[in-house]
């Protein structure tokens, strides 16, 4: 089917049936949030070379890796030597890949602490070898001897065009952190150094605030080799917000990286910032807000980003829009009852553009991005719904597509956004809703995008 007048494929989802990772996965809310399954889980489920892997914790607390032929029945699983410390949902695995030397890189169990990391041997994931616990050196608190920080947060990892592989984190606290970089090149990592700044004053209507961090909505390379970060604040000082009951977020942030990430600039091209010295990316920094908004909306951090193929960013934000009253009182209240969606972007003309998603989230959880081969864009929303809008409309057509009956699923889903460029099928993982500590079953759910 395609788009009327267009030549564009229309967007669609079929289902294609799921898989059962695990029937008794950990299982607990922590920050209204899975463990298993969360925003800033980039590469929680990713694909390579025809071969689709996850990462989740068990009933047992074991971190636990697994490896499919893409679109197969058969998971294999593994086990790392390592099981979660606390039960903290900011706590996730993410995972990595190197392509100069084939190798699988695991970050994981850290909230503003220490942080553990695994890779396996060389060329495991340059060909189906031994899928097996042997493949992987002893769990660490380095890399590789690299300490970092005593304060680690949020890995995330990002494949370099060079075929290296980085990893964004957080230095610090929520509401006094930096954002920073480390980079392996097939033999060793190095720090980069940390990019955003935590200083600076930012003032509302009702008080200002003298720390704070950058929330990533997401970092990533686009076909061209250029770095897109989109991002809210967070400020330190509450005094800043209407009511002590919201977020102490604000704005909407964009800049980019012609350099590996080594310099920043605003959409403008202007330098904003550089990595590992003194002049860092700050809340003062020129030209940075694309999206303007202040912390008074309950405005979520970590949403969510995507690139389409002409190197355009696009990033879904969620908040509670002014039309439900000027003051959020209690945030996961308030944007269960009111917080909506909307798909912001750059367009061909080089403007930004922003339209509201006519799905209600009904959830204080975050909805991810995806983008198909014809740059239609897809939000897959709280428990495991789809809605999407085409190309062809400027991504102004916004409609549900799949309601996520039957999957039960507790909120936040983790996508495998490899597997969408590799072969057109959005896949992603997703717990079903238990109570207390009780473990529940995690799934992968794959849908067949328009070929």
């Amino acid at each position: 089917m395609t788009a009327a007048g267009s030549g564009l494929a229309a967007p669609g989802v079929t289902p294609l049936g799921r898989t059962l990772l695990d029937p008794r996965a950990l299982y607990f809310v922590s920050y209204d949030g899975l463990v298993n399954n969360n925003s800033f889980q980039k590469n929680g489920l990713f694909t390579h070379r025809g071969l689709q892997y996850a990462a989740w914790y068990s009933a047992d607390r074991s971190a636990t890796l697994a490896r499919r032929t893409a679109g197969a029945a058969h998971w294999a699983t593994l086990t790392l030597g390592h099981r979660l410390k606390s039960d903290d949902s900011h706590n996730v695995i993410s995972m990595g890949v190197s392509r100069a030397d084939g190798r699988l890189h695991v970050v994981m169990d850290a909230h503003s602490d220490g942080f553990f990391y695994a890779k396996s041997v060389a060329g495991l994931l340059d060909a189906e070898s031994p899928w097996t616990p042997a493949a992987f050196a002893p769990v660490r608190t380095t890399l590789d001897g690299l300490a970092l920080t005593s304060q680690f947060t949020y890995p995330q990892f990002l494949s370099t065009p060079e075929g290296g592989l980085q990893l964004s984190y957080r230095v610090g606290v929520s509401g006094n952190g930096r954002n920073a970089l480390a980079e392996y090149d097939g033999s060793r990592w190095t720090a980069l150094g940390e990019w955003s700044g935590s200083t600076g004053t930012y003032t509302s209507a009702h008080g200002s605030s003298t720390a704070r961090n950058m929330y990533l909505h997401g970092i990533d390379y686009d076909g061209h080799g250029l770095l897109h970060a989109f991002f809210t604040w967070r400020e330190q000082n509450a005094s800043v917000m209407c009511s002590g009951g919201g977020l102490a977020n604000h704005d909407t942030g964009y800049l980019c990286s012609a350099d590996r990430g080594r310099t920043w600039r605003n959409e403008a091209g202007v330098v904003v910032g550089r990595t590992g010295g003194p002049d860092p990316v700050a809340v003062t920094g020129p030209g940075l807000v694309v999206d303007p908004l202040g912390p008074d909306h309950s405005l979520m951090n970590q949403e969510s980003q995507a690139v389409d193929s002409a190197g355009r960013p696009h990033a879904i934000i969620s908040y509670v829009p002014g039309r439900f009253g000027p003051c959020t009182t209690d945030y996961v209240a308030d944007r269960i009852a009111h917080g909506r969606a909307f798909h912001l972007r750059k367009n061909a003309s080089g403007s930004w553009r922003k339209t509201e998603i006519p799905v209600p989230p009904h959830s204080s959880q975050r909805t991810k991005l995806v983008l198909d081969r014809y740059d239609n864009a897809y939000a897959v929303l709280p428990f495991g719904r789809v809605a999407a809008a085409s190309k062809a409309s400027g991504h102004t057509d916004w409609t549900l597509l799949y309601d996520g009956a039957g999957l039960n699923a507790f909120g936040e889903v983790v996508i495998d956004e490899t597997r969408v460029r590799a072969d057109g099928v959005l896949s992603f993982m997703y717990q079903e809703k238990s109570t207390g500590a009780t473990p529940s079953p995690l799934y992968v759910a794959d849908f067949a995008l328009p070929a």
